[in-house]
């Protein structure tokens, strides 16, 4: 594993996109002001459009509201270039690497699936640097066929280690707050299985609309968006067995372990999902259009912005606990969270007033921050019941998403990263949900926009502060 002081060639291609200029180099400046004396070369890719003298105005331009400081970034500036080429073109993919200096060079793929695919292919017959690290976006691959088609691609180039598929929602942060509180504590390991626990739900509701996003979102849609990569990594280390050390090997192994016995709720895509698309309405004050309005939209897709997967662990921990999967856009309230339901007391002594709510843990991802409503005795009245909070803050990022995402890559640290069997496993699961909505099976539901979504889909109580 490299150190900060070797210094890594960061080669993004697709350089000039919205990627790079929005998430990419700030995440970077964000790492940069946390470890100042890393040391990166910055190259951007494209085919037209850019020289030296604008890659380095939006370098600053990205770096401005990081923290980092003007002295390095006019470092990073120095050795920063601006190389046009087309990387699909073997000669201009040669000429890339030739450029790249001696040591580790990873490069960034900023481009849609079909391309990154094809330039892996032509790096296969070049003569790649020993250290080359491959760093892809999702989605890895359109279903399980073609994402297996791409992890045997990738392996041809460079070796699994070496592959870092992206999931900035998985950062670090996230990560060790899920497992610390999971195992460092005494009171929530022995509770931990369908013995205490009823039912989860895992949401992440955005009161956002599309947000110009037509081009990728309309082919994708919420299911392929969220449910499908994000959020079902969430529930793997969720629902993980303990786990010894923070280990890159020993995660990828438990999170595989999970999605391996993860199946949908009695077998039945019709039975189990849900999906809708918003109409007309206000969010937050602002009229939005209905989503098939929305510019860049075809209706014929048919896309969802709403969906809603209820799933089953099948081992010994979760067996006949369902676990939902929820996310969307334009809803009246943003939840990004995942909530415990513990079954009822058995018994409850008699000479209480009324009955024992079923108490609920909630761990909100962002911010990090975890609820536990219990009941206990009420205010005033110590024969009654009522559920009072118990609030603690997790943990929060040291630095944003795509900075703790860069920093693994540019280290060589897979930890983060999304292993090829569970991009595979992401798929095998959803895959039938997605051929079941093709064929009409689901009944494509709608919700107008700033609302809580259809009527009668996940429990009103499961909204939480």
């Amino acid at each position: 594993m490299a150190t900060t002081d070797d210094p890594v060639t960061l080669l993004i291609l697709g350089a000039s996109g919205d990627l790079t200029q929005r998430l990419l180099l700030p995440g970077l400046g964000s790492l940069l002001h946390i470890e100042p004396d890393r040391k990166v070369e910055l190259f951007g890719v494209g085919r037209t459009g850019l020289d030296d003298a604008e890659w380095h105005r939006r370098i600053r331009t990205a770096f401005q509201e990081t923290g980092v400081t003007k002295r390095r970034t006019d470092q990073v500036v120095k050795s920063a270039r601006w190389l046009t080429a087309d990387a699909t073109q073997g000669d201009h993919l040669k000429w890339l690497l030739e450029q790249c200096s001696d040591g580790p060079v990873v490069i960034y793929f900023a481009l849609p699936p079909a391309v990154s695919i094809k330039i892996c292919a032509l790096l296969e017959k070049l003569d790649v640097p020993a250290d080359l690290r491959l760093a892809l976006e999702k989605p890895f691959g359109e279903d399980e066929k073609s994402a297996r088609a791409l992890n045997a691609q990738l392996h041809r180039v460079v070796a699994e280690d070496q592959i870092f598929r992206i999931d900035h929602f998985m950062g670090t942060a996230t990560v060790l707050n899920l497992v610390g509180l999971r195992f460092a504590n005494r009171v929530m390991g022995p509770i931990w299985s369908s013995e205490h626990i009823e039912r989860v739900e895992i949401l992440y509701d955005e009161a956002l609309a599309l947000e110009g996003r037509a081009g990728y979102y309309d082919t994708a849609g919420a299911l392929r968006d969220m449910l499908q990569s994000h959020l079902l990594q969430v529930m793997s280390i969720f629902a993980m067995e303990p786990i010894a050390q923070l280990h890159p090997q020993e995660l990828a192994d438990l999170k595989a372990q999970v999605l391996r016995a993860t199946h949908l709720w009695q077998d039945s895509p019709k039975r189990a999902t849900r999906r809708a698309r918003y109409t007309a309405g206000t969010l937050d004050g602002k009229k939005i259009p209905s989503y098939v309005d929305e510019e860049g939209v075809d209706p014929k897709n048919g896309t969802e912005t709403l969906a809603q997967v209820k799933l089953e662990v099948r081992n010994s921990r979760w067996s006949g606990v369902p676990i939902t999967l929820r996310s969307g856009k334009a809803l009246g309230a943003a939840r990004k969270q995942i909530v415990c339901y513990f079954r009822p007391v058995d018994h409850v002594p008699e000479g209480f007033n009324g009955d024992a709510q079923a108490d609920r843990l909630v761990i909100n991802l962002k911010p990090g921050a975890v609820s536990l409503e219990l009941t206990m005795n009420a205010e005033g009245d110590p024969l009654g019941l009522e559920q009072k909070v118990l609030n603690a803050d997790l943990t929060a990022a040291r630095m944003q998403a795509y900075g703790e995402v860069l920093r693994d890559i540019l280290d060589g640290n897979p930890l983060l990263s999304v292993r090829a069997d569970a991009a595979e496993l992401g798929w095998h699961i959803m895959d039938p949900v997605l051929k079941a909505w093709a064929k009409d099976r689901v009944p494509l539901e709608d919700y107008a926009a700033g609302s809580a979504g259809p009527e009668n889909w996940l429990p009103s109580d499961s909204v939480v502060g």
